[in-house]
């Protein structure tokens, strides 16, 4: 972990006063969920369009790296984590690099990043993740990152946390990180209903009886995500998934969306709402904070990724806890969901070359220093799981995953993940209408299932994009 026992979490949000998440644990989550709260991501898409953009020739000058860590961001070692690798890379290459802070308000929720590259001043290099991937290889702007790297170093990564950044065999972006989700609980609160370890649910049915047993009148049960976008579609595929389940069909043609698992998935999180066991709305920065939620007493038990051990490290260091693995449905299979930042490099800019090549220096070769950058990434600025074998390997026998919810995370909850889907937004949108039609609004599961399919298959009907992906 962090050496000041901090956790640096640019996720995708600002900087907003007495955040409960860091930046680290922020950036991601809010990529997702703020970034793509669907008004925002359906208005960018007239920018990025699956046929190709008219992107500009940038200008000359140093290669401008954008992100919303550092320098100088509000989580110190995230910052600090960022602008070593860029000192580093500068004292030993021609081409140099400038690091630009963008507050994740302007690169997540805004249109800041796509305005720039229609206007020609889009960054050389900048993070994504798979939810936007498609915005920007359809445009024509990623680099293939792989003929820069060697057949070692592509074999090195976790093809659940590469697959999605590639098309026709090419590396388009490399992964910075895996944060599967999971189940947290609280230790006092489940002292005080009477439960304990061995009582951890592991069936929908059992988890439904526990949050019951958890829910009093001052605390619900349980906690999902309940505001629509990105985000909530992704903490809600793995139950979709258990069920045997999918989005898409394979070839990313078609939908699937329209099956007994999705309607049983939709279903099961329309009963923890109509239970009264989890609540309407979050606290503090959504269903991903479990600072204002889980530690506060608000929840018995919440859905998040591994961001959260980070988060609770930082700002909740006395409150105790665990975490077990997304309970199943009947006769359903152990899945979670897995995501991440990417880093990415612009075929339109400056240097495209120097750009991937810097990608791939960073995070994507086989030299010590390399690999050393995700340990120290992934355990020390904040927690998460390596995405490289090599860096995982190493960060494990370092003491990265000794505590207790980073074993869990690495042994029992990551070898069941998937990687977050390569959906588009004008996919994504259907979906969260259905989930939110149903957890909310208490409409038919089935019915909403059926309607969002139609509405995916009238888009895919004239999507020439690269493929849709789960």
């Amino acid at each position: 972990m962090a050496d000041t026992d901090q956790t640096y979490a640019p996720t995708e949000q600002g900087v907003i006063p007495n955040l409960s998440l860091s930046q680290d644990d922020i950036s991601r989550r809010e990529f997702l969920k703020k970034g793509a709260k669907l008004g925002v991501v359906a208005a960018a898409s007239s920018v990025f369009s699956p046929f190709g953009i008219n992107v500009k020739a940038a200008s000359r000058g140093p290669l401008s790296f954008w992100q919303f860590y550092a320098p100088g961001g509000p989580f110190r070692p995230g910052s600090q984590w960022f602008e070593d690798m860029v000192k580093a890379w500068n004292a030993t290459h021609d081409a140099k690099i400038e690091l630009r802070y963008v507050p994740v308000s302007e690169f997540i929720s805004g249109s800041k990043l796509q305005t720039a590259f229609a206007g020609g001043q889009g960054p050389d290099i900048f993070l994504t993740n798979s939810g936007e991937f498609l915005r920007y290889f359809n445009g024509g702007i990623l680099v293939d990152l792989g003929q820069y790297m060697d057949e070692q170093a592509k074999s090195d990564f976790y093809a659940s946390s590469m697959e999605t950044r590639i098309v026709n065999g090419k590396i388009f972006g490399l992964p910075l990180e895996v944060e599967p989700m999971a189940m947290y609980y609280s230790v006092k609160a489940f002292e005080a209903a009477g439960l304990f370890e061995a009582d951890l649910p592991k069936t929908w049915d059992n988890f439904l009886e526990t949050a019951r047993r958890l829910t009093n009148s001052n605390q619900f049960g349980c906690l999902f995500e309940t505001a629509p976008g990105i985000y909530q579609n992704f903490t809600w595929c793995p139950f979709m998934w258990q069920g045997g389940g999918e989005l898409v069909t394979k070839d990313g043609k078609a939908s699937a969306f329209n099956s007994p698992a999705t309607v049983a998935a939709l279903k099961w999180w329309q009963d923890i709402i109509k239970q009264n066991v989890a609540p309407r709305n979050a606290l503090g920065n959504g269903g991903s904070d479990v600072v204002a939620n889980l530690a506060s007493g608000y929840c018995g038990m919440q859905n998040a990724g591994i961001w959260a051990v980070s988060a609770l490290r930082e700002s909740a260091s006395d409150f105790k806890y665990g975490v077990f693995p997304l309970p199943t449905p009947p006769n359903g299979q152990s899945k979670t969901i897995t995501g991440g930042m990417t880093f990415v490099a612009n075929a339109k800019g400056k240097n495209p070359e120097a750009a991937a090549k810097f990608c791939v220096w960073a995070i994507g070769s086989m030299s010590d220093d390399s690999i050393q950058r995700v340990v120290d990434w992934c355990v020390k600025a904040k927690s998460a799981i390596a995405p490289r074998k090599s860096a995982l390997d190493k960060a494990d026998a370092l003491g990265g995953y000794a505590s207790s919810p980073m074993k869990v995370f690495k042994d029992e909850i990551f070898p069941t993940g998937r990687s977050s889907p390569r959906i588009h937004p004008d996919v994504n949108k259907p979906i969260s209408d259905a989930i939110q039609a149903c957890q909310l609004r208490g409409d038919d599961p089935q019915r909403q299932a059926e309607q969002a399919s139609r509405r995916i298959d009238e888009f895919l009907a004239g999507y020439t994009g690269a493929p849709l992906q789960q």
